[in-house]
C-alpha cells in the first residue's frame, strides 16, 4: 500500500506534518480529514530498490482475478453501483496489487470516468480481453452477464493452461535431474577411479576411455561448459525476440513429438472459447480477432488469424482462410462454416472450445502414462551407461588377479 507524506495543521492551529498509508491519495485525504486536520501538502513517498515488491509475470493471479470478476458481477446483479462495487472489492480482495489498483479505480470513477477507461490504465491487470468485453457491457447494459461469460472464460482458460504445463513438467524434470546425476557422477565419482586405472598396464575400453575424457574435460573446464550454456540461452531469447525466430520456435512447438499435438490442440481451445466469448458479448468481430491473435500465444496461428480477418475485410467468409492452414483440423472449420451459415458462430466456436479442453484432459492423462515409464528408462540407461563403463575394468582386473 503506497505511503503519503503530509503537512497539515490541526484545528488549534498547530502545524502537522507525518505520513499515512492508504490505496489512493484521495483515500489519504478522506482519512486526514476525518481526524479533523486540514491538509495544505501531500505527495506519495516513493520506495527504495529494497522497499519494493518484486512480481514476476503477472501481478495478480488468475485465480484472484477470476474471483474479483465472480464477486463484482454478483454485487452488480444485487442492484448496488459500479462505484459501491469497486470500493467493497478494493478493501477485500487478497491481491494487495489488485486492492491498490481498484482503489486508483474508484477514484476515476467517482470523478465521472467509465470503469472501462478507468481500467484501461492499468494493462498489466487488465488485458484487452476483459477491457473490450467491459466497453460491450457498459454499451449493452448487461454488465453482470458480460462479467459472469468472462469469468467463465478465465476459469477454462486456466484450466487447460494448467493441464498442459502438467503434462510438460514431468519430463522438464525428469530431464533437468539426468543432467544433474549425469555431472555429479562425472565430477564426484569417476575421478576416483581415475588412478586406479591409470595403474592398470591394459587397454580401457572406448566406452570407458569416453567417459574419463568427459569427465576430465568437465572438472577442469567447467567454466567453457558455463559459459556456453549463457551463451546458447542468451543467444535464443534474442532470436525469439525476432519475428522469424518466433514463427520458427512455435512451428516447432506445433511439430514436437507428443507434445505438439497437445499444444496445438490447447491453443486451438484457447482461441476459439475466446472468439466465442467475444461474439456472445457483442464485440466486433474485426475487433475480437485482433484480441485472440495475442491471445493463442503462437505466431504460427496468429498469421492465420490475421489471414482470416483480411478475408473479413475484403467481403469474405471467417472460414474460407482457416481451411487452407494445416494447423485447423477440418472439424473446426467445418463446424465454423456451419456457424456462418446458420448465423450460431458464438454456439459453435463454444462447442469446439468444449470438444478441445476435453482433448487437452483426456491427451494429458496418456501423455503422463506414457512419458513416466519413458524418462525412467532414459534415466537408468544414462547412469547405466556410465556405472558401466567403470565396472566393465574393474570386472577385468578382478578376472586378471584371480587366473
Amino acid at each position: 500500500m503506497p505511503t503519503f507524506a503530509y503537512e497539515a495543521r490541526e484545528s488549534g492551529g498547530k502545524k502537522k506534518r507525518g505520513s499515512i498509508e492508504a490505496n489512493t491519495k484521495a483515500a489519504a485525504l478522506s482519512e486526514l480529514k476525518k481526524q479533523g486536520v486540514f491538509v495544505f501538502a501531500i505527495k506519495e513517498v516513493k520506495k527504495g530498490v529494497l522497499q519494493q515488491e518484486i512480481t514476476f509475470g503477472s501481478p495478480v493471479k488468475n485465480q484472484d482475478f477470476v474471483v474479483f470478476i465472480r464477486q463484482l458481477a454478483t454485487l452488480i446483479r444485487s442492484g448496488i453501483g459500479i462505484v459501491d462495487s469497486i470500493h467493497i472489492l478494493s478493501q477485500q480482495s487478497e491481491s494487495k496489487a489488485l486492492r491498490k489498483t481498484l482503489g486508483e479505480v474508484e477514484a476515476d470513477i467517482r470523478q465521472g470516468i467509465q470503469l472501462s477507461e478507468a481500467c484501461a490504465k492499468y494493462p498489466k491487470i487488465f488485458k484487452p480481453l476483459f477491457l473490450n468485453m467491459v466497453r460491450a457491457g457498459e454499451a449493452s447494459g448487461n454488465m453482470e452477464i458480460v462479467l459472469d461469460r468472462l469469468a467463465v472464460f478465465f476459469e477454462k482458460s486456466h484450466y487447460t493452461r494448467e493441464k498442459i504445463k502438467s503434462a510438460m513438467t514431468y519430463p522438464i524434470v525428469m530431464l533437468v535431474l539426468s543432467v544433474a546425476v549425469t555431472i555429479f557422477l562425472l565430477t564426484n565419482i569417476v575421478p576416483t577411479f581415475v588412478g586406479m586405472f591409470k595403474g592398470l598396464n591394459a587397454q580401457l575400453p572406448k566406452i570407458t576411455v569416453l567417459t574419463l575424457s568427459l569427465s576430465n574435460s568437465i572438472v577442469h573446464t567447467w567454466y567453457l561448459y558455463l559459459l556456453s550454456l549463457i551463451i546458447l540461452v542468451a543467444g535464443f531469447r534474442i532470436f525469439v525476440t525476432t519475428s522469424r525466430g518466433r514463427s520458427i520456435v512455435d512451428y516447432g512447438k506445433l511439430k514436437m513429438p507428443i507434445f505438439g499435438k497437445l499444444i496445438q490442440k490447447g491453443a486451438l481451445a484457447r482461441m476459439n472459447r475466446t472468439l466465442s466469448t467475444l461474439f456472445a458479448s457483442s464485440v466486433p468481430i474485426l475487433q475480437a480477432l485482433t484480441i485472440v491473435e495475442g491471445v493463442v500465444d503462437n505466431k504460427i496461428i496468429s498469421n492465420a488469424i490475421s489471414e482470416a480477418k483480411e478475408s473479413l475485410r475484403n467481403g469474405r467468409r471467417l472460414s474460407e482462410p482457416l481451411k487452407k492452414s494445416w494447423v485447423f483440423p477440418p472439424l473446426v472449420t467445418h463446424m465454423i462454416a456451419i456457424g456462418e451459415e446458420t448465423g450460431s458462430l458464438d454456439l459453435m466456436l463454444e462447442k469446439i472450445a468444449d470438444f478441445y479442453e476435453a482433448e487437452v484432459e483426456n491427451m494429458v492423462d496418456k501423455v503422463k502414462s506414457l512419458i513416466e515409464p519413458l524418462m525412467i528408462v532414459f534415466l537408468s540407461v544414462i547412469i547405466g551407461t556410465i556405472v558401466s563403463s567403470i565396472m566393465i575394468p574393474m570386472f577385468d582386473m578382478y578376472s586378471h588377479i584371480h587366473q
